[in-house]
């Protein structure tokens, strides 16, 4: 495991080793992810996609997240500090993520134009970033292009869960514990954010105009946390955008379905990728 130093903050990192040819693979986690929660039944999803395409890969946690560096005073008043925002999230806290820390992440590892692998907010990320800078290709995994009800029920049901089972060994908040350092910044960071009234708002799809590079969307038909009008509106925005729809999956198609994603991303990526 590495830790990467971003502005006075360490992020965890991890890599997981291919040939140099191809281009990488970039892990971008959801919301209450991590380097560590890729993992699942004993599978580690990520290497898994990454031997039977040949390529290498790297994941990260983001600030606040797994091993990383927490996010200071992360329920107080949203503020800057240098190069960091602190406090609250606030609604483009996804575009800050795609468009200044994501960045400066890959020119320190040395990687241009990778592959990025995103999932829910990773997903938006990944969106993001391909928007504005150059990729080889793009999978957005659940991606959250716009606020759906159906994410805000499901985001509250998780913070009440979340706050009922507290103490409680096999809860919600001492499972997401197992994963990171500080459990609560991680939990909090993503639902105040997501449940605030401001972010209703959040619409990415404008943005998504203004990707060129190869896109593949995927999405479980059975997803608790959105419809498959993610998809859908996406692909408005970009039509060259290849869709993949996995029956009896959820949210989390790496979890639910891994052997049948590693499949159709490998075989995404000999078809459409160039690099």
């Amino acid at each position: 495991m590495d830790r990467i130093d971003i502005h006075g903050v360490r992020l965890e990192a991890a890599h997981i080793p291919g040939p140099s040819g191809p281009a990488p693979l970039v892990f971008l986690h959801e919301g209450l992810g991590s380097v560590a929660m890729w993992t699942q039944r004993n599978l580690f999803w990520p290497e898994a996609l990454c031997r039977a395409s040949g390529r290498a890969g790297w994941l990260f946690s983001r600030r606040g997240y797994g091993q990383s560096d927490p996010v200071a005073d992360v329920r107080g008043t949203p503020r800057q500090d240098g190069f960091w925002h602190i406090g609250r999230h606030e609604p483009d806290y996804m575009h800050r993520e795609a468009f200044e820390v994501l960045p400066l992440l890959l020119s320190r590892l040395g990687l241009r134009e990778p592959v990025l692998v995103g999932h829910s907010d990773g997903a938006t990320i990944a969106l993001l970033h391909a928007s504005r800078y150059p990729v080889a290709g793009c999978v957005a995994i659940a991606p959250h292009a716009f606020v759906e009800d159906v994410s805000i029920r499901s985001i509250a049901q998780a913070r009440d869960q979340y706050l009922a089972t507290h103490d409680d060994p096999r809860g919600l908040r001492q499972r997401l514990a197992r994963y990171h350092r500080d459990v609560d910044n991680a939990f909090w960071q993503w639902n105040d954010i997501w449940l605030s009234p401001a972010f209703r708002d959040f619409d990415i799809l404008g943005a998504c105009a203004d990707i060129r590079a190869p896109l593949l969307l995927v999405q479980g038909e059975q997803d608790e946390y959105g419809t498959l009008q993610q998809l859908h509106r996406v692909r408005e925005q970009v039509p060259h955008a290849d869709v993949l729809t996995l029956q009896d999956c959820g949210h989390s198609p790496h979890r639910d379905k891994p052997h049948e994603l590693t499949e159709a991303l490998e075989h995404w990526f000999r078809s459409s990728i160039t690099a």
